[in-house]
C-alpha cells in the first residue's frame, strides 16, 4: 500500500494504463504507506504548508512504522493550519498465504490508534487489488507514484531505475528477508533482478572499499539530456 495526499489527487489510473512495477524486488504481498497533509482537499501535497510521505511498508514492524510516518509528515508541514492528515493506501493482493490481508489490518488499526485525526480517502487493497489469471492471484497495481505539484496519485512504472541499482539493490536485499512471499505474482524481471543482485554480493562482499573510496558518498546529478551522471569518486 502506498499514499499520498490531497483528495482531489485521489485519481487511480485503469488497468489498461501501464502496469506498475515500483514493488520490484520487495515482496508482493506487501505493501507501503503513506500520509499526505495540504491546505485543502485540493491543494497540492507540497506547497506553503502541506508535505507528503510515501514509504513502502513490509510488516516488519507496524507498531514503529505508523508513528514514524506521522512524525515525519508533521515536521515538514505546518501542521497547526493545514487542511487535514489524509492517507492513501494501495497495493498487496488477495495472497494464498493472506499477507496482504494481515498487513493491511496492521496498517488500518495503527493508524487508528493516532491522536490525530486522519482521514482515509483510498483503499485499493487485497481483494480491491486483485486479479486471477489460470487460478494464481496478481495484483492489479504493484506500486504508485504522487506528483508533488499536483497532489495527483498514478501507477508507478520505471523505465530508467536511477544509477548504482545493483549497489542500491544490494543493500535492501542484505539488509533483511527481502526475498518474494508470493513468486508467482512478480513482475517478469523480478528473477532476473534477484539474480544479478546476488551476482554483485558475489563480486563486492565487502564494498565499503571498492566502491566508496575514502569512506565518500557517490554523488550523481541529471545531465541536461536526462542522464544521470557521476560528479564524485568512486569505480
Amino acid at each position: 500500500m502506498t499514499g499520498g495526499a490531497g483528495r482531489g489527487g485521489g485519481r487511480l489510473p485503469g488497468p489498461g494504463r501501464g502496469l506498475g512495477d515500483a514493488a520490484a524486488g520487495e515482496r508482493t504481498a506487501s505493501a507501503a504507506a503513506a500520509v499526505g497533509c495540504g491546505a485543502g482537499p485540493s491543494a497540492p501535497a507540497a506547497g506553503g504548508n502541506g508535505a507528503t510521505c510515501l514509504t513502502h511498508c513490509d510488516g516488519t514492524d507496524t507498531k514503529a512504522e505508523v508513528p514514524l510516518i506521522m512524525s515525519s509528515i508533521k515536521s515538514f508541514s505546518d501542521h497547526t493550519q493545514c487542511g487535514r492528515l489524509e492517507v492513501h493506501l494501495v497495493g498487496g493482493f488477495s495472497d494464498d498465504r493472506q499477507l496482504s490481508q494481515k498487513l493491511t489490518h496492521q496498517l488500518l488499526s495503527e493508524f487508528d490508534k493516532q491522536d490525530d485525526e486522519i482521514h482515509l480517502v483510498t483503499l485499493c487493497v487485497t481483494e480491491l487489488n486483485d486479479r486471477e489469471e489460470n487460478e494464481n492471484h496478481f495484483p492489479i497495481i504493484y506500486g504508485i507514484a504522487v506528483n508533488i505539484k499536483t497532489a495527483e496519485i498514478y501507477r508507478a512504472s520505471f523505465h530508467d531505475r536511477g544509477p548504482e541499482e545493483q549497489l542500491r539493490a544490494a543493500r535492501a536485499l542484505a539488509g533483511g528477508p527481502n526475498l518474494s512471499t508470493s513468486p508467482l505474482a512478480e513482475p517478469p524481471h523480478f528473477v532476473e533482478h534477484i539474480r544479478s543482485t546476488l551476482m554483485f554480493l558475489k563480486k563486492f562482499p565487502s564494498p565499503a572499499n571498492i566502491l566508496f573510496p575514502g569512506n565518500k558518498a557517490l554523488l550523481y546529478k541529471k545531465n541536461e539530456d536526462g542522464l544521470w551522471e557521476k560528479i564524485s569518486p568512486g569505480s
